[in-house]
């Protein structure tokens, strides 16, 4: 217990002062307090109890701003590739890839009779060999190069000239059969030597087919496709060809004759070619007939860019079967042709050094022939054969002035 010596009176007194000055200092804190509220901000107020706050200012009005894209650097449009360069087909003197240009030549004997027609693939061929077979009856041999056709036939038999003319392009060579003089050729010189041999007796069924909307001889087919896969198959591989014949474009229509017509008499059959020059083409009759000959695929017209007639010595086949009135041609050599490309028809000589050599064509001079780019169809006939030539009206002369109006 705590004890004081003090008197009491100065004890009171003490306690009076004590009081007086609590009362004091509690008042001064609540004028403090006051003051704080009137003058917000001092030292005070920071530990008074808040007063009412100003309003917040307004808050700005939001507006929705499309972002502006940031530009990006022009890219400049994919570059198109550059188109191929073309060359010269072999065989045509048209421009084609070089791809096409180098594809392995493919011969196919096809049928000529009437049950035959029309037949398939004569517009897609880059040559067409038209000569007499038994007993003077006309057949073809087309050879494909730059194109792949679509169908093509009645395939037919083989003949040796056939073949001759084929090897001078190394040619493959589809047929069904043949005489007894062709069939020994192939055996001896069918695996490359001449030609590359694809009968029908050892590649059917896979490689040819029987139509069935029309009677057998006449019903036997192939395709390009077909065609192209069976000469990887015997080894007639693509690769570079070395043109025989030379070619131009086509002539200036204002120099190109009007009319003109062209006649071949073989024994079964008659061939007219009506020159248009308008496209500068052959327009292909058989037997007088007044529709032009057509393609069974795409109902295509057949109208060559040149048309070459040779005329060369054919006699009996002795090859035993004098029945079967089979012929030969004396194809190596040399002979009459008559050349027509742009309407002008001139009179020439051929040229067959050997069975595989190329026949080349030579004007009067005996300057090599120049050809229009295009299909060529190529006439044999034998010496004892009617024809007849009929070139067109000249050209009318228009003055320079006048061309140019044109």
């Amino acid at each position: 217990m705590a004890e004081s010596s003090a008197p009491p009176a100065r004890t009171l007194r003490r306690g009076l002062f004590g009081l007086i000055g609590i009362a004091i200092a509690v008042l001064g804190i609540l004028v403090a307090s006051e003051i704080g509220a009137l003058f917000p901000g001092g030292a005070v107020a920071a530990t008074s109890s808040p007063g009412p706050r100003p309003s917040p200012a307004p808050s700005p009005t939001l507006v929705a701003v499309e972002p502006t894209a940031t530009p990006t650097p022009t890219e400049p449009p994919p570059s198109t590739p550059p188109p191929p360069s073309l060359v010269a087909a072999p065989l045509t003197g048209l421009l084609v890839t070089p791809e096409a240009a180098s594809q392995h030549v493919i011969a196919v004997m096809v049928d000529d009779l009437s049950p035959a027609r029309p037949q398939s693939g004569l517009s897609s061929a880059s040559i067409v060999w038209h000569a007499p077979a038994e007993g003077g009856i006309p057949r073809y041999m087309m050879l494909f190069q730059d194109t792949v056709p679509g169908s093509v036939g009645p395939v037919r038999s083989s003949r040796e000239y056939y073949i001759e003319w084929a090897a001078e392009w190394h040619a493959m060579y589809a047929h069904a059969g043949g005489s007894p003089q062709a069939l020994q050729t192939l055996q001896a010189k069918g695996h490359g030597q001449w030609v590359y041999n694809t009968d029908e007796f050892r590649w059917g069924g896979r490689y040819f087919w029987r139509a069935t909307d029309r009677f057998a001889p006449h019903n036997l087919y192939t395709d390009g496709q077909h065609l192209r896969l069976l000469a990887k198959r015997v080894g007639a591989i693509d690769g570079t060809i070395t043109p025989v014949w030379t070619f131009a474009p086509d002539a200036d229509p204002l120099s190109r004759p009007r009319g003109g017509t062209i006649r071949i008499d073989y024994p079964t059959e008659i061939i007219t070619y009506h020159y248009d020059s308008s496209t500068n083409t052959y327009v292909r009759f058989i037997n007088g007939s007044k529709q032009p000959q057509r393609d069974r695929v795409g109902n295509v017209l057949i109208a060559p860019k040149n048309v070459v007639i040779l005329r060369m010595r054919f006699g009996p086949l002795n090859d035993g079967h004098p029945q079967k009135h089979r012929l030969e041609a004396n194809d190596v050599g040399k002979g009459v042709a008559y050349i027509a490309t742009n309407g002008r028809t001139i009179k020439g000589e051929w040229r067959k050094a050997s069975p595989t050599a190329p026949t080349l064509l030579f004007d009067a001079d005996g300057k090599p022939v120049t050809l229009t780019a295009g299909q060529t169809f190529v006439q044999v006939i034998s010496l004892a054969y009617t024809y007849a030539i009929h070139d067109g009206a000249p050209a009318r002369w228009i003055s320079p002035k006048r061309r140019l109006d044109v």
